[in-house]
């Protein structure tokens, strides 16, 4: 896993944000990332370590139970049937599938080949991750409870109140409101990381790992290379800062979003306190960054 943030100590300056900026690029310069890419990182760094607490502290939460693990389980397969309730029309399993009927008939005449495949093989990543989550939550069920259906999932507030944010950024702002939305989408994979540090340890434990190690081997890379390929778009000075802004207000609503999911292992005082960058940030791995573009 490219990053251990409960295993890191605590350099003596680690809230120095010069001390912080040297030490959180490592490979950086190997990749030759933009000076505006690498403050963009680690303006929103912080955040993703704030994500990864919500699920670090729910694993070891009193509160934890095999009730909860099925609801969290299940709020997660909503978001990988949907991604949001605001904004995404048919969502992710249904688009893609429209979208592969319109193009059929074209196939090798005006669509090629290869487009048509990278569709579908999309396709079955995505619904490979809700069977991933649906399957953990139905492995924990007790004698008589029934099976996950999709019809039954539903959407929670916070989750609500991020896709509201994501849809006015992108109504407002277009383009750049779209490429927020991009960047902060999967909080920079920190469920999937964090649940598979649970391996090992057996039970329900293990059924969370394994769902976790699964949609993380598909996301990860893909992930990097949207982040790094910012570098690419022909953003001026103030587009950056502007997306600075945005992606920052996402990924505070990411961890509030996260941590209702898991039914509020992190109180709000220790929320606001992340918000305020009173936490180690995230390490961004630069150097498989610069192989998955």
């Amino acid at each position: 896993m490219p990053y251990p943030p409960d295993e890191r100590k605590r350099e003596p300056g680690a809230n120095d944000p010069a001390q912080t900026t040297r030490r959180k690029r490592p490979g950086a310069n190997e990749m030759s990332a933009s000076r505006r890419l690498q403050s963009l990182v680690d303006l929103n760094a912080p955040l993703w370590a704030g994500e990864a607490e919500v699920v670090r502290s729910y694993w070891s939460w009193p509160k934890r139970s095999r009730e909860t693990d099925r609801r969290w389980l299940a709020c997660q397969c909503f978001k990988e049937l949907w991604g949001s309730s605001v904004g995404y029309g048919r969502g992710l399993l249904m688009e893609p599938l429209k979208t592969l009927e319109a193009l059929y008939p074209k196939l090798d005449v005006e669509v090629d080949r290869h487009e048509i495949l990278g569709l579908a093989e999309a396709l079955h990543s995505e619904f490979a991750h809700y069977v991933a989550f649906a399957d953990a939550h139905d492995a924990m069920a007790a004698p008589g409870e029934p099976k996950l259906v999709p019809s039954a999932l539903s959407s929670w507030p916070g989750d609500d109140r991020l896709g509201e944010l994501r849809q006015a950024h992108r109504e407002r702002h277009g383009e750049l409101g779209r490429r927020a939305a991009q960047f902060t989408e999967g909080g920079y994979c920190t469920l999937f990381a964090e649940g598979m540090k649970l391996a090992g340890n057996g039970g329900r434990d293990e059924l969370i790992a394994a769902a976790c190690a699964r949609v993380y081997e598909d996301e990860f890379d893909h992930m990097l290379k949207g982040v790094v390929g910012l570098d690419d778009e022909n953003m001026g000075d103030a587009d950056w800062t502007l997306l600075g802004e945005l992606t920052a207000a996402q990924l505070k609503l990411r961890i509030r979003m996260r941590n209702e999911q898991f039914g509020g292992p992190l109180p709000e005082a220790r929320i606001a306190a992340i918000e305020r960058g009173e936490i180690e940030p995230l390490a961004f791995d630069w150097e498989r960054a610069r192989l998955a573009a």
